[in-house]
């Protein structure tokens, strides 16, 4: 005889789809899929979660509309955020408030800097040499898009360094508005004057001095004149 089946065990659509983004959510906030990389796919994703397949378009859908999740047709689905933050930030860092997003800028990376060069584990200095012989390679190649995307990763590496969570997380929000700036400071080429040097930053957070770390990274964060 088969066993009935308890309705109140099964949970309702509603929570099976809510409970189904906090998984997705909490596997992109642990790093398991980082930003830009792609997600498995549904069916992947339905044999993972042990749920079904409307259930994961669902909640798929409701991250993509937070901004979360980008759907590229013929591609896939990737993580374009960690959290719902992001995109709001972009709403309102836009083009014409460069110098908005610079002071944001300097009050992340400052301390940023200052709390690397006293937590850095040996892990981080390596991501930071990695990070910064990217960034110079590309400048190098005059491959301006490669270069502003590894200049952000040399950055994000700075803030990855300083191990509090909610600092990198406020950091990844204003991630693409950062990158719009410095690929707008750039140009169509990179010329010598418009290249900063970062290997003093990394060498200050190598030396634990947080003060030199905190110089050198606010030095290429001046305000302008006036402004």
């Amino acid at each position: 005889m088969t066993p009935s089946v308890d309705s109140a065990a099964v949970p309702p659509r509603g929570q099976r789809v809510r409970e189904t983004i906090a998984q997705l959510r909490q596997r992109i906030m642990a790093g398991e899929w980082q930003v830009g990389s792609r997600i498995p796919t549904e069916p992947q994703l339905v044999e993972a979660l042990g749920v079904g397949r409307n259930t994961v378009r669902e909640a798929v859908r409701a991250l993509a509309h937070a901004g979360v999740l980008e759907c590229r047709q013929g591609s896939g689905t990737y993580v374009v955020s960690t959290d719902e933050l992001a995109p709001v930030v972009a709403r309102r860092l836009t083009e014409d408030r460069t110098a908005e997003v610079v002071e944001v800028r300097r009050a992340f990376e400052v301390e940023a800097a200052r709390l690397a060069a006293r937590r850095r584990t040996p892990e981080d200095l390596a991501a930071l040499d990695g990070a910064l012989d990217a960034r110079e390679a590309a400048w190098r190649g005059g491959r301006v898009a490669e270069f502003v995307t590894a200049d952000a990763a040399l950055h994000t590496a700075v803030v990855a360094a300083a191990h509090n969570a909610m600092l990198a997380e406020l950091y990844a929000s204003i991630g693409t508005a950062i990158r719009s700036t410095v690929a707008e400071a750039m140009g169509d080429a990179l010329t010598p004057e418009r290249h900063v040097d970062h290997a003093r930053l990394v060498a200050a957070i190598r030396a634990g001095d947080e003060e030199w770390a905190a110089r050198e990274a606010s030095a290429f964060l001046e305000p302008s004149p006036g402004a």
